[in-house]
C-alpha cells in the first residue's frame, strides 16, 4: 500500500497555508508519499480560501484535500472565537476517526500532523496507533511558553489576570502577566484548560514542527533542545522548518500598490498593514492619519472600516471603508504624492519585498513577522489581539527586530508617539542599526530555506524517521 501523511489544519487561511507549505516540503524530499489534508466546511467559507485549495490541488496533485461532512449539530457561533475552534475540533472527533479508518484501508498512514488548535484529534490518532505530530504555527518562543505552561500552572496558583507580575520561561525575556494572551488570563476558563491540554499532548507527541528557522531564535531553541521546557520528561523531536509562508496576490490592489512603490526612493516607505482581521475605531484611524502626516515619511497604509460595537471575531466582514468619512478632512489630497491608502487588503509579502520599503508597522502576528524577516524589513510593533502583546516583548527585547510603540491601557496610540517612532525607524541611528540587524536575519532566512539549509535539513530528518515507522 502507498504510504500517506494525513494532516488536520485548524480554521483560518494562515493555518491552512502553513500546513500546505509543510506538506509540499515533505513531498520535495519524499515524492513517494501522499499527503491527505482533512478540511471542515468552514475552510471553504470564503471565495479566496476555495480558490487557494483549488490552486494547490491543481499544482500539487500529490496533496489531496478530503472534505469532512458538515456537523449534524453545528457549534454555537456566539461562542468566543478561540473556544469555538476547540469546540469544533471536539465535535469532529468521531468523523475524523471514521475518516482515518477509511484512509487506512487504502494507504499506510505513516504520520498524522495536527495543527496545535486541532488538539482533540490527538486522542483519535494515537488510539489508532498513528504516530502523531503537531504543527505549531507560531514561534519557537511561543512553543517554549506553551510547553512550559504545565510547569507554570503547577507553581503558580493565581490566574495571570490577577498576578500583576512577570512570568519567565526558559530562554525567554520576562513577560508581564497582562501581556500574556487573554485566552490564558483565567486558569478556570475553557480556553486556558484547552491550552493546558495542548501542552500535555504535545509533550507526549511523536514530534513538533515549528514555523520558524533556527538562526532567528537560537536562545529559545537551545532551551527547548536542553529539555528545560518539559522538566518532567523527554522533549519530543522538534523540527524548525520555517518560514512556511506563501504570497498571495489574487486581488486588484496588488498592481496598484507595486506600481506606486516603484515610483518611490529605495527604502523610503513605511508600510502599515494589520493582518487579515485587524481593525481600528474611527478615533484611532484619525489619530494614525495625523501621526503619519506629522512623521513626514512616505507610507502605504491599508485601512478597514471600524468594527461594529457588537462584532464577534469570527463574524467579521470586510465592508468597503469610506475613507473621506474615516480620515481627517483633506488628508488624502494633502498626502497624495507621499502616501497611498488602500482599502481592506494588499499583497503584503510582495510589498515587503519591494526595494522602496524601509519599515513595517506590524500587529505582531507571526506570519507577518516571518514575511518581514525574510524581506529584511524592521518593525514598529503594534499588537492588537491573541498572543501579539507577548510577541511584542520578544520582538523588542528577545530577537531585537522591532521598536515598541507606547500604548495607553486601552491600546490607543497617539499621533505624536506614532510620528516619533516612524522618524526613529527611518531617520535615526537606532533605526539604522535595527535595519542592519534585520538585513542579516533576512540572509539567514533565505539560507535556511535552501537545499542544505537548517529548515530543509529538519524536513529531511523527519522524512528519514518515517522509514523506520511500523504501523
Amino acid at each position: 500500500m502507498k504510504s500517506a501523511v494525513v494532516m488536520l489544519p485548524s480554521l483560518g487561511i494562515g493555518h491552512l497555508i502553513s500546513m500546505v507549505e509543510l506538506g509540499e516540503l515533505i513531498l520535495t524530499h519524499d515524492p513517494s508519499l501522499s499527503i491527505t489534508i482533512l478540511l471542515t466546511p468552514a475552510h471553504y467559507e470564503t471565495k479566496s480560501n476555495a480558490n487557494y485549495i483549488k490552486t494547490v490541488s491543481y499544482t500539487t496533485p500529490s496533496i489531496t484535500f478530503h472534505p469532512l461532512p458538515a456537523l449534524p449539530q453545528p457549534p454555537d457561533t456566539s461562542t468566543p472565537y478561540f473556544d469555538l475552534i476547540f469546540q469544533t475540533s471536539k465535535l469532529y472527533k468521531p468523523i475524523v476517526r471514521d475518516t482515518l479508518r477509511t484512509i487506512s484501508e487504502k494507504s499506510t498512514i505513516k504520520a498524522g500532523i495536527l495543527d496545535f488548535l486541532s488538539n482533540d484529534a490527538f486522542e483519535v490518532c494515537t488510539s489508532l496507533n498513528i504516530p502523531t505530530y503537531y504543527l505549531f504555527t507560531g514561534s519557537a518562543f511561543g512553543l517554549d511558553f506553551l510547553l512550559y505552561m504545565r510547569t507554570i500552572h503547577e507553581n503558580v496558583s493565581e490566574s495571570f489576570k490577577d498576578l500583576r507580575t512577570y512570568i519567565e520561561a526558559p530562554g525567554t525575556p520576562p513577560i508581564y502577566s497582562l501581556d500574556m494572551p487573554m485566552t490564558m488570563y483565567d486558569r478556570n476558563s475553557n480556553s486556558y484548560i484547552n491550552l493546558l491540554s495542548v501542552s500535555e499532548n504535545m509533550a507526549k507527541s511523536s514530534g513538533i514542527f515549528v514555523n520558524t528557522f533556527a538562526e532567528l531564535e537560537p536562545r529559545v531553541i537551545k532551551a527547548l533542545a536542553d529539555g528545560e521546557c518539559i522538566p518532567d520528561g523527554p522533549t519530543p523531536p522538534t523540527y524548525y522548518v520555517g518560514p512556511l509562508i506563501r504570497d498571495s496576490s489574487d486581488d486588484n490592489n496588488g498592481d496598484k500598490c507595486l506600481k506606486w512603490l516603484s515610483l518611490q526612493p529605495c527604502k523610503s516607505v513605511v508600510v502599515l498593514i494589520f493582518g487579515s482581521i485587524g481593525k481600528f475605531k474611527k478615533d484611532q484611524l484619525e489619530e494614525m492619519a495625523k501621526g503619519l502626516e506629522k512623521s513626514g515619511q512616505r507610507f502605504l497604509w491599508v485601512v478597514r472600516s471600524p468594527p461594529p460595537e457588537n462584532e464577534k471575531g469570527h463574524e467579521s466582514a470586510l465592508k468597503e471603508p469610506d475613507l473621506d468619512d474615516l480620515l481627517p478632512a483633506g488628508f488624502l489630497n494633502r498626502n497624495k504624492e507621499k502616501g497611498l491608502v488602500v482599502k481592506n487588503w494588499a499583497p503584503q509579502g510582495e510589498i515587503l519585498r519591494h526595494k522602496s520599503v524601509g519599515g513595517f508597522v506590524c500587529h505582531c502576528g507571526w506570519n507577518s513577522i516571518l514575511e518581514a524577516m525574510r524581506a529584511g524589513v524592521p518593525l514598529v510593533a503594534w499588537p492588537l489581539y491573541a498572543e501579539q502583546k507577548m510577541n511584542r516583548v520578544y520582538l523588542v527585547e528577545g530577537i531585537k527586530v522591532a521598536l515598541p510603540l507606547k500604548m495607553r491601557e486601552d491600546g490607543f496610540v497617539t499621533a505624536e508617539e506614532l510620528a516619533e517612532r516612524l522618524r526613529e525607524l527611518m531617520e535615526e541611528e537606532s533605526g539604522k542599526k535595527l535595519r542592519e540587524h534585520v538585513s542579516a536575519i533576512s540572509e539567514s532566512a533565505a539560507a535556511a530555506a535552501t537545499e542544505g539549509g537548517s529548515s530543509r535539513v529538519a524536513v529531511v530528518e523527519f522524512v528519514e524517521s518515517l522509514k523506520s515507522v511500523r504501523v
